[in-house]
């Protein structure tokens, strides 16, 4: 297939999607997934994820790349919210700021929220797990919505459901699609120095279909998160010598941070990106490392903190974060690991439950590998810049694998550093399109209806790869290997290579 046909095979795939938005997303009332709805949504995704996994290959030009995203994402702009209800939430969260609450300590139901009744039921007694910048934005788009009136002609034409949300969703959507547009800005400078074509890179990231469906459709606030994240990197990446770039790459991890924290594990690498350029060394040394760290980690927890004081706000979305855990869903391997337990276990104990202990076991492995990840990259003699690139890759990869919850979007988040980072996705990318069909336009899914069998099949696939992974020499087991390109997977195309610059290939 030509690429000028596999663009319009995407965007009719998004564009079927947007019909399943209009006939089923998840609006205030109970969302409709017949089989018309459903059949429009799964056929959409499977169009555009064809299309995604075709074209990961292809000669294209950056620019080709970019219109081509463009194109396929434009329909998202139009729907109702798709694929979550998170978006009321993070409307009920505003809304309680605007009204002198902090969603840190009030929920959903204490006002009771505007839109309490279309929050799911699961969150509408918990408190917000999201960062003070976040909170403030939320809040800032609820008061702008309650203070401009829309036309009556544009009321009139709306469906009944949405009324006061229409601008409020349309605010969300710009914070959305302006993280995605810092994505597309800052991968090609991560690409360039980790040795990937960044037409290769953009497409990855951004052509995926769960970038349109749920980061802009949801909208959600991993866009925001992934925005600040990339444009720190590439900031630190790009200029790491100069004082206020550093400090700017430092506000702007500090910025993803109080979005979610998630985006905490970036910076010690970003700290390791700076000083690999201030060492004469191939190895990263002390003064290099207390550079970086007085620059980065320095202004991003001063813009952590300042953003905190001047909202009024503390530290309460840290004890807000453990109430996700009440989502025990399959999705996530460590959950899906004790839920298996847990079935076989209560044969013998009905009240056996050893979904905690697996969790509470896996973030321990995440720590120790966390350390571990940091420390390699600290140890780099080849390439210490390029090692702490793939190394922030490798912890966030860890940190998806090994949280106690995984929702479809979380995919985005090793999906968007590997594929500037490595030729090595394919995984990823299966992970991807598998997510995408687990949502139905109004935010049910199989993962909900299935936990069994659902959790012993995921078990039974992870002990599969622990042994295969047990079986391959030494060397493809080094964690390394995971996320840094082998000789057979390089870019074999001399025009791509040409035209990203980078030589021969990866190394």
């Amino acid at each position: 297939m030509t690429s000028r046909a596999l663009r319009w095979v995407g965007f009719g795939g998004s564009v079927l999607l947007l019909v399943a938005g209009l006939l089923g997303g998840a609006l205030p009332a109970k969302g409709n997934h017949n089989i018309v709805v459903t059949s429009l949504w799964l056929v959409g995704t499977a169009l555009m994820a064809y299309a995604w996994w075709t074209g990961r290959d292809r000669d294209h030009s950056p620019r080709w790349v970019l219109g081509t995203i463009g194109l396929w994402t434009a329909p998202f702009l139009f729907l109702p919210p798709v694929g979550s209800r998170d978006f009321y939430s993070y409307s009920c969260q505003g809304e309680l700021y605007a009204n002198g609450l902090s969603p840190y300590s009030a929920t959903a139901q204490t006002l009771p929220c505007t839109w309490v009744g279309a929050v799911p039921p699961i969150w509408r007694d918990t408190v917000a797990p999201y960062g003070p910048l976040f909170i403030l934005l939320a809040a800032a788009v609820v008061m702008v919505g309650q203070a401009v009136p829309l036309a009556p002609g544009v009321v009139d034409a709306l469906p009944p459901q949405l009324g006061s949300l229409i601008l409020p969703l349309v605010l969300f959507r710009l914070v959305a699609l302006t993280g995605v547009l810092a994505m597309a800005a800052g991968l090609p400078v991560l690409a360039r120095r980790c040795g990937v074509p960044p037409a290769r890179a953009l497409w990855l990231a951004l052509a995926g279909p769960l970038i349109g469906a749920h980061l802009i459709g949801g909208p959600h606030n991993d866009a925001a998160m992934l925005g600040l994240l990339v444009a720190g990197l590439a900031l630190a990446t790009r200029f790491p010598r100069r004082p206020a770039a550093m400090i700017g790459a430092g506000v702007l991890l500090g910025g993803a941070v109080a979005v979610k924290a998630t985006a905490l594990i970036a910076v010690p690498f970003a700290v390791l990106a700076v000083a690999a350029a201030h060492t004469r060394r191939h190895a990263i040394d002390p003064r290099g490392l207390a550079i970086g760290a007085a620059g980065v980690v320095g202004a991003a927890a001063a813009t952590l903190a300042g953003i905190t004081v001047a909202g009024g706000l503390d530290l309460g979305w840290i004890a807000g974060m453990r109430d996700s855990e009440a989502l025990v869903q399959f999705s996530s391997m460590p959950t899906a690991v004790g839920m298996t337990i847990t079935y076989a276990g209560q044969l013998f104990d009905p009240g056996f439950d050893a979904v905690p202990a697996v969790r509470a076991a896996a973030l321990a492995v995440l720590a120790v590998a966390l350390v571990v990840i940091w420390v390699r990259a600290l140890l780099d003699r080849a390439d210490p810049g390029r090692a702490a690139l793939c190394g922030a890759a490798a912890a966030v990869v860890a940190t998806v694998a090994l949280a106690p919850v995984f929702l479809p979007w979380y995919t985005l988040w090793p999906l968007t550093l590997l594929a500037a980072t490595t030729l090595r996705t394919k995984v990823v990318m299966v992970i991807a399109i598998v997510a995408a069909f687990s949502v139905l336009p109004d935010g049910s899914g199989l993962v909900r209806s299935l936990k069994f069998p659902g959790a012993p099949l995921v078990t039974i696939y992870l002990i599969y790869l622990a042994v295969s992974h047990l079986r391959r020499p030494a060397r493809e087991r080094e964690p390394q290997a995971m996320i840094e390109a082998e000789p057979s997977t390089r870019v074999t195309s001399t025009s791509m290579t040409t035209r990203a610059g980078l030589g021969r290939g990866v190394r």
